[in-house]
C-alpha cells in the first residue's frame, strides 16, 4: 500500500498549509485563522507525517516551502477551489437559483397568466432553463408521476392520482371563424348560434378534447355537429379557417396570435379553468419556487371572470376526457 492510498485528512489541515505558506509562519497563520499555533504546527506535522515528506523548512524568522510542499500547495488550492465550487453550485441548486424544471405544456404561451408567470420567474431565475413539452392529460400525468415532469398546466380542476393540484387561473373560450363569416358581425357567440355550423379540429391535443366539448354542448342543445378532424398543428389549422367556412375553438391566452383572415369572438358564459399538476415527492427547489410564485400571482391576479366561479365544474371538463 502506497502513502496515497491510506492518506486522510480534513480539510481544515490543507487550509492550515496553505495559510501557513501564506503568512510565511505558523503563529502568524494561527491568528489569521483564529486558532492555537500548536494546533496548526501539530496538524502540519501530522499531514507530513501521513504523507511521507517534509512540507516546509522551520526556521528562527518562519518557514519556507520545500519543493515537495511548492507541488502539494498547487494542488491544494486546485482541489479546495473544486471543494468552494462545488460547494456554491450545491447552494445555489438548493436555492433554486439553478437547474431545470420540465413543464408539461397544452395551453399557448402567446399571452395570458401562463406567459407572465414565466417571464417573471425567468427574469429572477437566470440560471434555471426551462423545458417545455407539449401534450394532454394522458401524457403529462403520467409523467408528473414519474418525475419526468416537474409540472403540468393543464386545464379543469379534477384531482389526479398521487398528484398535487392548484387552480391558478381562468381564461374565456372563443370561436374562431373566417373574417367574412355571418357570426364574425357579432361580438359574442351563443351555442344556439352554432346550430348547424361546421367545425375543424386538430387530430393533435388538445383537437380530442375540443370535439367531445363541442359534441356534448350542442348534443345538450338537440343537436348533432358536423366535425372535420385534420392532421395537423394549430397554425395550419388556422389557415383552412381562413380560407373556408369551418369553426373551431380556442382559449384567450391564444387569440393573442393573430392570423390573416380569421376572427375571433367570445363563447358566452364558457370559463375555462387552468390549474398545476406536480408530484408532492419532487424536491426541485428550482420548480418550487416556480409553484410558489404562480400561487402568489394567481392570489394576486384574482383571475375569475365574471360567472366564473359558477361555472367552473361544468368548464372543468373541457379538455379534460377523464369528466
Amino acid at each position: 500500500m502506497t502513502a496515497a492510498d491510506k492518506t486522510c485528512f480534513e480539510l481544515r489541515h490543507l487550509r492550515y498549509v496553505i495559510a501557513t505558506a501564506e503568512h510565511g509562519g505558523i503563529r502568524r497563520a494561527a491568528r489569521q485563522l483564529g486558532v492555537d499555533p500548536a494546533a496548526v504546527s501539530r496538524r502540519i506535522r501530522e499531514l507530513e507525517d501521513e504523507i511521507g515528506v517534509a512540507l516546509f523548512i522551520r526556521g528562527p524568522g518562519g518557514v519556507i516551502l520545500t519543493f515537495a510542499g511548492e507541488q502539494f500547495l498547487h494542488r491544494v488550492r486546485k482541489a479546495l477551489g473544486q471543494v468552494n465550487y462545488a460547494a456554491q453550485d450545491a447552494g445555489a441548486s438548493g436555492k433554486g437559483q439553478n437547474g431545470v424544471i420540465r413543464i408539461g405544456l397544452i395551453s399557448s404561451l402567446a399571452s395570458g397568466f401562463l406567459a407572465e408567470l414565466l417571464e417573471a420567474y425567468k427574469a429572477s431565475h437566470a440560471g434555471v432553463r426551462l423545458e417545455y413539452i407539449e401534450g394532454g392529460p394522458t401524457d403529462h400525468i403520467p409523467a408528473v408521476r414519474q418525475h419526468r415532469l416537474d409540472v403540468a398546466f393543464l386545464t379543469g380542476t379534477t384531482s389526479a392520482e398521487d398528484c398535487d393540484l392548484a387552480h391558478l387561473w381562468n381564461e374565456r373560450i372563443y370561436v374562431v371563424m373566417p373574417t367574412r363569416h355571418e357570426l364574425a358581425g357579432k361580438e359574442e357567440i351563443a351555442w344556439r348560434d352554432l346550430h348547424g355550423q361546421c367545425f375543424i379540429v386538430s387530430e393533435a391535443q388538445p383537437g380530442p378534447e375540443i370535439h367531445d366539448y363541442l359534441v356534448k354542448h350542442l348534443s345538450s342543445l338537440g343537436h348533432s355537429p358536423k366535425i372535420q378532424r385534420q392532421a395537423v398543428y394549430r397554425d395550419t389549422l388556422m389557415q383552412i379557417v381562413a380560407g373556408g367556412n369551418n369553426l373551431t375553438l380556442t382559449s384567450e391566452a391564444t387569440i393573442a396570435a393573430q392570423f390573416p383572415g380569421v376572427a375571433y369572438r367570445p363563447l358566452a358564459g364558457e370559463i375555462l379553468p387552468f390549474c398545476a399538476v406536480w408530484s408532492p415527492k419532487n424536491d426541485n427547489p428550482a420548480f418550487r419556487r416556480l409553484l410558489s410564485l404562480a400561487k402568489v400571482m394567481s392570489k394576486r391576479s384574482g383571475d375569475f371572470p365574471s360567472g366564473a366561479r359558477n361555472r367552473s365544474d361544468e368548464a372543468s371538463q373541457i379538455l379534460d376526457p377523464s369528466q
